[in-house]
């Protein structure tokens, strides 16, 4: 019973938790503190939401928020070109490994290919939602140390 809806402009703090979210971290290691958040290189993916071509969305099962995907055109891990926005996208731990990220992702590159050429991301070696966007067609363009920028052409 997984409902997907549009972000809006009052979804401002529900991003804000989703992007601490969607901060991958292996198991049994502490999470980082929350005040990451307010470092401008992870800040810029979810403040002033809204702008220009923003776009996103959130699933709801049975009326709780499950998780959000959403683009935004910006310089930031996963910057390919000024043309193509980055991916952020969570699901909340207890809505893991139920296909939620599968149908907000899916829902989003369908409206996204409208708009776009592509869509890019950053992803840490060892995350599991490497195998999502592999299996949805994003190919790794980038190879860095710790991280992987990854695109998907449209």
């Amino acid at each position: 019973t997984v409902k997907i809806h549009p972000l809006t402009l009052s979804d401002q703090s529900l991003l804000w938790e989703m992007l601490y979210h969607a901060i991958y971290f292996p198991k049994g290691t502490k999470p980082p503190s929350r005040v990451i958040l307010e470092e401008p290189d992870l800040a810029r993916y979810a403040e002033n939401w809204g702008q220009g071509s923003d776009m996103g969305y959130k699933a709801l099962e049975d009326g709780v928020i499950a998780g959000a995907a959403w683009l935004r055109l910006m310089h930031g891990y996963g910057h390919v070109a000024d043309d193509i926005p980055e991916l952020t996208i969570a699901v909340l731990p207890d809505y893991r490994g139920r296909g939620i990220g599968t149908a907000l992702l899916t829902r989003l590159i369908d409206t996204a290919a409208q708009s776009f050429r592509g869509i890019s991301l950053s992803v840490v070696g060892g995350n599991p939602a490497m195998n999502l966007y592999r299996r949805l067609g994003f190919e790794i363009v980038r190879p860095e140390s710790a991280s992987y920028t990854m695109v998907l052409r449209f």
